[in-house]
């Protein structure tokens, strides 16, 4: 589910830093956890995360890695120190790090512009203007902001998500949708169709959309069950 450009970015830069680059994966995407798991993921709960980031991560590193002598090292910034108490009880017996949070404080601009000067080209999704690098620019977390700039700048990639959520639809048999209509303080279901054909009519988005937080590797009490 990942943007293309982001595995040319890994190597690069493991290669780069000297470093083993190992790749792991569950085989499925999120549209298939939210077809086996007949749920679909939302702004509340993320399967797709829990179960082909999260748990996939736990029960690699339990079969390679000592915790006395392995750190987990996690992309919080600073201002997200609220989420690592929790964070990190939630990984014991890991010990885990967050170079983020840690001065120098940098922001996002900062450590793009620290990439360059390594020589690397960050991902194209950064360049595309997305806010973050997961999901090929499609999280379920993602706030209407970040959906309507999805459907300006890929078309084609919003028009793949719209189709796996109808499909999804038509597997569980029952209407599904991921995200929620904020419109007029209400809070009531509302379909990636439906969103795309409000955001050609509206064109530019409302000054009070969100772009909404991502939040793959912050693990919860339920990841083990």
């Amino acid at each position: 589910m990942e943007d293309e450009d982001l595995y040319r970015f890994l190597l690069e830069a493991a290669s780069t830093l000297r470093a083993r680059l190992t790749i792991i994966s569950d085989g499925r995407t999120p549209w298939d956890v939210f077809r086996d798991e007949r749920f679909a993921g939302n702004h509340h709960a993320d399967p797709c995360s829990k179960i082909l980031k999260r748990r996939l991560t736990r029960r690699w590193l339990t079969q390679h890695c000592n915790p006395a002598e392995t750190t987990i090292y996690l992309g919080l910034s600073w201002y997200e120190k609220h989420r690592i108490e929790k964070n990190q009880e939630a990984w014991k017996p890991w010990t885990t790090a967050y170079p983020a949070c840690e001065k120098p404080l940098l922001d996002q601009c900062d450590m793009l512009r620290m990439v360059a000067r390594r020589g690397l080209r960050p991902p194209r999704l950064y360049q595309l203007g997305f806010e973050h690098n997961n999901c090929g620019g499609f999280c379920v977390k993602a706030g209407h902001a970040a959906l309507r700039h999805l459907l300006r700048t890929m078309p084609e990639r919003y028009a793949f998500h719209e189709k796996k959520e109808q499909e999804l639809a038509q597997a569980i048999g029952k209407p599904v949708t991921i995200f929620r209509d904020n419109a007029c303080g209400q809070r009531k279901p509302i379909t990636l169709r439906e969103l795309r054909e409000r955001f050609e009519i509206d064109g530019e988005p409302e000054p009070d959309e969100e772009w909404g937080g991502c939040s793959c590797m912050l693990a919860t009490d339920d990841d083990e069950t």
